[in-house]
């Protein structure tokens, strides 16, 4: 692997075929079909990339047409995406959770012409969208398509739209490409709306492979890398994050992807593919380490000694000086890195802010964890932590390689390079905004360490300011209660307020148990109601405002009604908490706790 190629490349459909000519029929593409793992060769899908392109012009689309993706994560979706480039069009991912009318909106938005789907379940809050928007006039399915409504636009069958000469279709693509630049769009990624209506972001092919040529000189020069590394992909494609580390990165690489047999068997199999690197936000991390204690616990008091004092040594760096050291690698790490397949060499964090104490304990535990940092509106990747210049987990890293940091008078974080994008899609108020002199201004408060890491301290649009004009950070608290075995989620309120309150979601494997140590049926809205299961919760409260200053203090709580999930719009795919939809639903009861 050479990183000159990343810089030399026009466009990411040019960077795949020079990676497919090299692999040639190793593997590549990799999914479970009745129970077992088949791959798709780097020239299969190359082939398969050509002859979707050479069909999507036949149909009728041309340069600069917008093409919607909505697909769950398999091989079709990374064949449907660099298809739509190579044919010289724009895609459009889109959520597999998103309602008719976020479809609607994007639809409307982008103007898009064609549409790609999987399935008819996803089709079906897709299709009167469609029809409403009255632009889109051809539709893919990459499984058949049983109600498809036409006549207002027409419907084809995936392995139609495979069929062709694939020498033809390769010569046309390669003329194509040759006129597509780095500064042309490639895709345009739906923000996923963590204060409103998701804006469109034009990412130009320049800006992911910036990102690409970046991560691969970390992974390259703090790992080694070989022939046979392996990618898990599980996060959803239609976020800027899995779509750039998780698709463009591995064909960079010229590594393999395997596509995750749903969330819900994601622990085995991690153990089946046991993959290389892993792109992965922190919730994973938090749900892993509570699990990973809770064993622990139950593995006797020898066991739990070793966990204390490994989290107690407080860095990885003292840790791996201690005698210590010796006992874990002959106990408790081998078993943790087989969780992880027995061979990762880096986890990747990033979409939100990862909790300090939960890296320090996988460091501790000998994984390599790096957190990352970005926005959808740089590529998205900004800076990361590289274990050559120390990994710091209060930090998110230096620059990546090509980018510029500054912070302006105020804290914010400022971006400039090749990774920032040119505008939002047809929304010139809000790009004037962020983009000023080449700088984008990403909205984030944060400063530079002594070794220059990145440390982000908040959102500057979250940021809470209390009645005496304290600003305080309601991530790092939140963060802070959801540690606590007794809290899966929280949400801090105190705007303009004398003192903070919180929303909690009490954990529910933690409420089981607590129901049956207390003889109690488990009810979770039943139990929130008892003096003593609020006590409980009260405790681990109490545990965390130790730790905090006079102003960061909880002073009050109430529970949520449910979890905080993509489909009741309180959590963003990438698992970022929406306060202005949680307020919505729960500010009434937040403001009755200052009456209280």
């Amino acid at each position: 692997m050479d990183i000159s190629d990343f810089d030399s490349a026009n466009n990411l459909v040019s960077l795949f075929l020079t990676r497919a000519d090299e692999r040639g029929d190793a593997p590549f593409l990799w999914a479970k079909l009745g129970g077992q793992w088949r791959s798709l060769s780097w020239a299969e899908v190359a082939r398969q990339v050509c002859q979707i392109a050479e069909n999507l012009r036949g149909l009728g689309l041309v340069d600069g047409d917008r093409v919607v993706l909505l697909s769950e994560n398999r091989p079709e979706w990374c064949i449907a995406d660099l298809a739509i480039m190579a044919a010289g069009c724009i895609t459009v991912p889109a959520y597999t959770t998103n309602t008719e009318s976020d479809h609607q909106h994007i639809l409307d938005n982008s103007g898009a012409r064609a549409v790609i789907v999987s399935s008819d379940r996803l089709a079906t809050p897709l299709f009167p969208a469609i029809l409403r928007s009255g632009m889109v006039e051809q539709v893919i399915g990459m499984t058949a398509l049983n109600h498809c409504p036409g006549p207002d636009f027409t419907c084809h069958a995936w392995d139609a739209v495979c069929a062709g000469d694939p020498q033809a279709a390769r010569a046309a693509v390669e003329q194509r490409i040759a006129a597509i630049g780095r500064a042309d769009t490639a895709c345009i990624v739906y923000t996923s709306g963590t204060g409103g209506a998701p804006r469109g972001v034009p990412q130009h092919h320049g800006a992911i492979l910036c990102n690409v040529a970046g991560c691969a000189q970390i992974i390259a020069e703090d790992f080694g890398w070989d022939d046979d590394e392996v990618f898990l992909s599980f996060l959803p494609l239609s976020h800027a994050y899995e779509h750039t580390g998780g698709q463009f990165l591995p064909i960079g690489l010229g590594a393999q992807i395997y596509y995750a047999d749903g969330l819900d068997k994601l622990a085995s199999t991690i153990e089946e593919v046991r993959p290389t690197v892993m792109i992965v936000v922190p919730r994973l991390f938090e749900v892993l380490r509570a699990r990973i204690l809770k064993q622990v616990e139950k593995q006797g008091r020898f066991a739990n000694f070793l966990m204390d004092r490994a989290l107690a040594v407080g860095t990885v760096r003292r840790l791996h000086q201690l005698p210590l050291n010796l006992l874990l690698d002959r106990t408790l790490r081998p078993k943790i890195r087989q969780r992880f397949g027995g061979r990762i060499k880096a986890l990747v964090s990033g979409g939100a802010p990862l909790n300090p104490d939960v890296g320090t304990f996988f460091g501790a535990m000998g994984m390599t964890l790096l957190q990352g940092y970005g926005q959808t509106e740089a590529g998205p990747v900004i800076s990361c932590n590289r274990p050559g210049a120390g990994v710091r987990m209060d930090t998110v890293g230096p620059p990546m390689r090509n980018v510029e940091v500054k912070i302006a008078e105020d804290g914010e974080i400022l971006c400039r390079g090749e990774l920032v994008m040119h505008g939002y899609w047809q929304n010139p108020g809000q790009t004037a905004k962020v983009l000023q002199d080449g700088w984008l201004h990403t909205g984030d408060i944060g400063h530079f360490d002594e070794a220059g890491r990145i440390v982000i301290t908040d959102r500057k649009k979250d940021m809470i300011v209390n009645d005496k004009g304290d600003n305080i950070s309601p991530q790092r608290i939140e963060g802070m209660l959801t540690l606590q075995p007794e809290i899966a989620q929280a949400m801090v309120s105190g705007d303009r307020r004398p003192y903070l309150v919180a929303l909690i979601v009490p954990d529910a494997e933690w409420a089981l148990e607590w129901a049956q140590a207390n003889d109690e049926k488990f009810d979770l809205a039943r139990l929130q109601d008892l003096p003593a299961f609020r006590t409980a919760v009260r405790e681990a409260v109490d545990r965390v405002n130790r730790d905090l200053s006079v102003i960061e203090k909880v002073r009050q709580f109430v529970f949520a009604d449910e979890g905080f999930t993509i489909e009741n719009e309180e959590l963003t795919p990438s698992m970022k908490i929406r306060r202005h939809m949680i307020r919505a639903r729960y500010g009434e009861r937040l403001d009755g706790l200052y009456k209280a």
